[in-house]
């Protein structure tokens, strides 16, 4: 009569789809994670070829210094110095294929499979161009988040739950298979019709016996409303904020990338004149090492300029609920 069980039904079903709701927003942070591990791993790639081919730059290096010596145009001192440059970057490649074995692993981890080579184009990796991403998002997008739909559903059903709770109040009566004997006087139990209005008269008076435990269900109801819906109100907010910092993130990592591309190219070009000076003995040898050691950590940095764009893209992806139209 008073619809309490078809609010409970409907509170249930209600918080089953928050239930898949959740569920979808793992699935879009398990892919967001695989999408982050993939990039970093094209990164890890793209700094160990970098790191080869600037121990065969300094092995060339180190030989031209070697012979230098043996003409006495420098010292010991500068050949050791070579030497220690070019053993130091050699020991840089170990550690970054130990990272490359971790990450892989990391990735096939999270698909459910067992160690092995993950396939890839790592030589795409430097002409990647993030997808433009345009300020004017409108804020509808974050109704597909699904942690968003999740609340919105969670705070529903407790809305629903109050309405179940208030109905406590109300007198309960049910159709029932069969049709009992009940009295609170033993010595009416089976005397009809005694019984039978004995019954119908607990029903009606339940509500009344039981007030103080339906009135702090019904305020325990009204509670966890409230909190849905501060609940509710912070998911919206924490959304936006999220989707604001990383559009303000792409767009600087994009001022970032194009500048850290100037300082490399930059750098290169010190290397080459800094060899060519060093050759006619116009620059010593610590120039042509500190210009080496600086080419190679700004080419470091440019890659992971690189990375971070990426796994922005990847991040914004999952702020919007697992990407936009």
């Amino acid at each position: 009569i008073w619809h309490k069980l078809r609010n409970a039904k409907k509170s249930a079903l209600t918080r089953y789809l928050a239930s898949v709701e959740g569920k979808n927003f793992m699935v879009t942070n398990l892919i967001s994670e695989i999408a982050n591990s993939y990039f970093e791993l094209l990164a890890l790639d793209n700094e160990l070829a970098i790191v080869q081919q600037n121990i065969e730059i300094q092995n060339n290096a180190f030989e031209i210094v070697k012979y230098q010596k043996d003409a006495a145009r420098v010292t010991e001192l500068a050949v050791r110095r070579f030497q220690a440059q070019v053993l130091n970057t050699k020991s840089l490649q170990y550690g970054i294929q130990q990272d490359i074995i971790e990450v892989e692993n990391r990735i096939n981890f999270l698909v459910g499979r067992f160690p092995q080579k993950v396939e890839r184009n790592s030589e795409a990796f430097a002409d990647m161009i993030p997808h433009t991403i345009y300020e004017g998002i409108p804020s509808q997008l974050l109704e597909n988040r699904p942690d968003i739909r999740q609340a919105e559903l969670e705070l529903a059903a407790s809305k629903i739950d109050i309405q179940v709770a208030k109905a406590d109040f109300y007198p309960t009566l049910e159709i029932t298979a069969g049709l009992g004997f009940n009295a609170f006087n033993p010595s009416y139990i089976f005397t009809s019709p005694e019984s039978l209005i004995y019954s119908l008269t607990g029903e009606l008076v339940a509500p009344l016996i039981n007030r103080n435990a339906i009135k702090a269900r019904y305020l325990t109801a009204n509670a966890k409303q409230i909190q849905a819906i501060y609940d509710y109100e912070q998911t919206i907010l924490n959304a936006y904020i999220e989707v604001a910092n990383q559009l303000s993130n792409i767009k600087n990592l994009e001022q970032t990338y194009d500048l850290k591309s100037q300082e490399v190219d930059a750098l290169n070009q010190s290397v080459a004149i800094s060899n060519e000076l060093f050759n006619s003995a116009r620059a010593d040898y610590m120039e042509v090492l500190l210009t080496q050691r600086d080419a190679l950590e700004s080419k470091f940095e440019l890659i992971e300029t690189k990375m971070k764009q990426m796994n922005a893209t990847v991040t914004i992806y999952q702020a919007l609920g697992g990407g936009w139209k």
